[in-house]
């Protein structure tokens, strides 16, 4: 059980330390509770879905001829908001650069902060499932997930 909290707590703290998470998270997490025991993944996957249609929106838009570079804009807007929201630091600043290609209307700017967002949004998401799979099975076995206070 030790060794389980341990990989858990040093698994959570590389992702605050690698930069993929910050403290939005962390105060997402302390929302949660036993009334709404799953309340950080139920958001995290909301995340998920919406991040996933806005990059593939994101990408359509990038295919048009002339490009909307406004209508881009507002989907990464958008994608930087929820980053926000949740603590996803890194795609996050991504969002932030990626707004000022559309700004400055550069198309080969945006396809590679389009590239850039897609990887890390990728390992985002991977890192954060294992993370849950852990909290769960520290879960089934200690009866609650730790917290990080």
């Amino acid at each position: 059980m030790d060794q389980l909290q341990r990989k858990l707590r040093d698994y959570e703290a590389a992702m605050f330390q690698q930069g993929f998470l910050d403290d939005q998270f962390s105060q997402l997490q302390k929302l949660q509770d036993d009334s709404s025991p799953d309340f950080v993944i139920e958001v995290m996957t909301m995340f998920f879905d919406d991040s996933e249609k806005l990059l593939n929106n994101i990408s359509r838009a990038l295919e048009q001829i002339p490009v909307n570079f406004k209508q881009i804009d507002a989907y990464v807007h958008q994608q930087k908001g929820s980053s926000a929201s949740v603590g996803a630091a890194r795609v996050k600043n991504i969002c932030a650069t990626f707004r000022s290609f559309c700004e400055a209307q550069n198309r080969d700017g945006c396809v590679s902060c389009l590239q850039q967002l897609q990887k890390e949004y990728s390992q985002l998401k991977k890192n954060l499932q294992y993370l849950f799979r852990l909290q769960q099975e520290f879960k089934a076995a200690a009866g609650s997930i730790p917290t990080g206070e």
